[in-house]
């Protein structure tokens, strides 16, 4: 018996893997046959680290939390098996996934200026903008996992956001995220700071939220500012490429 349960758990496990693995080389074959090979490898891969950052964070925070999983041009995600007991280790895992995924986007960046390499500049911006789209301040955003640990209400903010990033390129995952987002606002909407969730699971000392807000605004800051540049820099490339 113990040995057919070890066996079924290790099945478990490697169609978990294989689910992960499969998805993922998926995504790279769907995104090659539209934007080339190496840059969907390489923004797959930058995917893969920002959801291994929440992935790395979950686990710190000792929760179970399943391998990425990946929908070819809609995005990626993980699974926590047990949700978060309070908002600061949301915030936490929110965190994980745009702090890692910015790094990996940097390394991209460094590479492609020392390399001259294009496509691979590009890869890097994708991934700035990919951080920077993700740190709206609204659920289901890693944004509004983040801001949740100041106050829920604060999801109200990345509204405009959204309602402007429509305007400017209407997306069906736009619609989607804001049917997904619909719920949170009410919820917020329905926040009171004298109720027992926020005596409890928002219930943050003062210090962990003005860290975690230099640690928002710090980040988003500097994604903005490598979004912009970068985009430049690639329109500055094109140009030339046009000239010559």
């Amino acid at each position: 018996m113990t040995k057919l349960l070890l066996l079924l758990l290790s099945g478990a496990k490697l169609s978990k893997l294989l689910l992960s693995g499969g998805t993922m080389l998926l995504s790279v074959l769907l995104y090659a046959w539209v934007y080339g090979w190496r840059y969907a490898v390489g923004f797959v891969a930058l995917m893969f680290v920002h959801e291994m950052g929440h992935f790395i964070a979950a686990r710190q925070k000792g929760l179970d939390v399943g391998l990425p999983t990946f929908i070819p041009f809609v995005g990626a995600w993980v699974e926590l098996k047990h949700m978060p007991h309070d908002a600061q280790t949301e915030a936490y895992i929110g965190l994980g996934g745009p702090l890692l995924g910015t790094v990996g986007a940097t390394v991209c960046y460094l590479l492609a200026r020392s390399w001259n390499l294009d496509w691979l500049l590009a890869v890097s911006y994708a991934g700035f903008f990919l951080n920077l789209f993700n740190l709206i301040p609204l659920s289901p955003f890693d944004g509004g996992r983040i801001t949740a640990v100041l106050s829920p209400r604060i999801w109200f903010a990345g509204v405009p956001v959204l309602v402007g990033l429509f305007l400017y390129r209407p997306s069906p995952m736009l619609l989607l995220i804001a049917l997904m987002a619909g719920p949170q606002l009410v919820k917020a909407w329905k926040y009171r700071s004298d109720s027992d969730e926020a005596l409890t699971y928002y219930a943050v000392p003062s210090r962990v939220k003005w860290e975690y807000a230099a640690y928002y605004i710090g980040l988003a800051a500097f994604l903005a500012v490598m979004t912009h540049d970068v985009h430049e820099m690639l329109g500055a490339a094109r140009h030339l490429g046009g000239s010559a």
